[in-house]
């Protein structure tokens, strides 16, 4: 039996070596092995299937707001899901579905077009639908999660089945959900006024870009907030806001995003983040766990 490489398999859809800097807000980093992009729920599970009788490992990369690409690349498949078959949304009454490709901002706004609140809070956060399900999006103001009824995944064996509410759980910027594919949410949302619910929207935009830096800069979010404190305050204290490393930087507005100047790499983010949890360590005693990915 001749053996098929993923390219050979699905032409169509997967790239060979496609560099995943431009797929990422911090716009670093090296190539994925496989760049897999399915058009449908079929396509993507025949990838999948692929990859496990291959034994290849596979990851899925939204608009890649949390994610730092190592110089040297990915090995293995980087699945994005940004066909319109992922990012359908749909309302009726009280419920509204969502595929995970969506942004998140497309929700929001199709929610409030409707005349549904709750995730006005959300606005200002870059994601899509399903990156946001799984780290629970969100802050003190209101996480995703209080809003989402059931997901639909692709489970180990690369089959579409729900988890219902009873059997998700979501806590600050985590949830249980593990499964290797988030492939639809489904949101329960509040009816309210319009004007109400805009009133909310620029409210919560006003205080989001207060607190993250400039929009002209290329910049991410490091660390979680260890309980009851805040990591950019333990930044700032240890005295480390606007520390560079190679051309990455501690920002000015918000110490607990980096962001990536002209000429930084992977490497110098990386460097810096290591700086500054050996420094804030040594200032305060917190360890501070990165909630930026890693690949």
């Amino acid at each position: 039996m001749i053996r098929m490489t993923l390219s050979e398999a699905f032409p169509d859809i997967v790239r060979v070596k496609e560099p995943l800097a431009p797929y990422t807000l911090l716009r670093l980093g090296g190539p994925a092995e496989y760049l897999a992009q399915p058009r449908t729920v079929a396509e993507l599970a025949a990838v999948l299937t692929h990859a496990g009788r291959e034994q290849t490992p596979a990851r899925v990369l939204g608009v890649g707001s949390n994610v730092l690409v190592r110089d040297e690349g990915v090995k293995g498949i980087v699945l994005r899901l940004a066909a319109p078959a992922f990012a359908k949304i749909e309302v009726s009454g009280r419920k509204v579905r969502a595929g995970s490709g969506a942004a998140l901002a497309a929700l929001i706004s199709e929610s409030a077009r409707n005349s549904l609140a709750g995730l006005e809070t959300l606005v200002g956060i870059i994601a899509t639908v399903g990156g946001a399900v799984r780290c629970n999006a969100g802050d003190r103001a209101g996480e995703i999660g209080q809003y989402v009824r059931r997901v639909e995944v692709l489970d180990h064996r690369n089959q579409c089945v729900w988890r219902e509410h009873d059997e998700l759980h979501f806590s600050e910027n985590r949830s249980n959900l593990d499964d290797p594919v988030i492939v639809t949410a489904e949101f329960e949302l509040e009816p309210d006024a319009p004007d109400a619910i805009l009133k909310r929207l620029q409210r919560s935009w006003i205080v989001r870009k207060n607190t993250q830096p400039y929009s002209f800069e290329l910049a991410a979010r490091i660390f979680r907030n260890p309980r009851g404190l805040q990591a950019s305050a333990l930044i700032e204290a240890a005295g480390l806001k606007k520390t560079r490393v190679g051309g990455a930087e501690v920002s000015e507005r918000n110490a607990n995003y980096v962001v990536a100047g002209q000429g930084a790499s992977a490497r110098d983010v990386l460097r810096l983040i290591e700086l500054i949890q050996a420094k804030v360590r040594e200032d305060s005693g917190v360890v501070l766990e990165r909630d930026m990915l890693v690949w």
